[in-house]
């Protein structure tokens, strides 16, 4: 598909804007996302307890991780027109948590443009369904309703 403008997106709505690469979620990873928020629950971190007494065998990610690997997956994908200076987070409409995601697992990102708003000054608030694939998952690990504030750039 061609390069996404803003004056294009109309067009794509319902359409899929792309699907990422895999990223790996590993168990550094998780350790890294614990420290950062204070989130230190031993169904995170700790490997042994987690492979004992989990009901998933093993630790998982956190939720929010995963739910913030959706900006850096989509920027990948493309979502930002060519021809907008910014696209900033707005909101998040909806988000449900479907599947665990196992350390080491590896998750990649499908995005679709689900709605178009415009506002004032050419600026333009993008609704995308995010959906989060587990690798040899049936179930995603989350699906979430995402909105972007698109600036255009100057003079676009």
């Amino acid at each position: 598909m061609g390069k996404l403008t803003l004056a294009g997106l109309d067009e794509r709505i319902g359409q899929e804007l792309g699907l990422s690469d895999w990223v790996a979620i590993d168990q550094q990873r998780i350790d890294t996302f614990a420290t950062c928020t204070g989130d230190n629950q031993w169904i995170h971190v700790d490997v042994e307890r987690a492979k004992r007494e989990s009901p998933f065998r093993g630790p998982i990610a956190h939720g929010y991780l995963t739910l913030a690997m959706i900006a850096p997956l989509a920027m990948q994908v493309g979502v930002i027109p060519t021809d907008a200076a910014a696209g900033l987070n707005y909101g998040i409409d909806k988000v449900r948590f479907l599947a665990p995601v196992p350390a080491g697992a590896r998750v990649r990102l499908r995005v679709v443009l689900s709605g178009v708003e415009p506002r004032e000054g050419g600026q333009v608030i993008m609704k995308t369904q995010n959906t989060m694939e587990v690798e040899g998952s049936e179930k995603p690990a989350l699906i979430a309703e995402t909105l972007a504030l698109l600036i255009p750039a100057k003079g676009g």
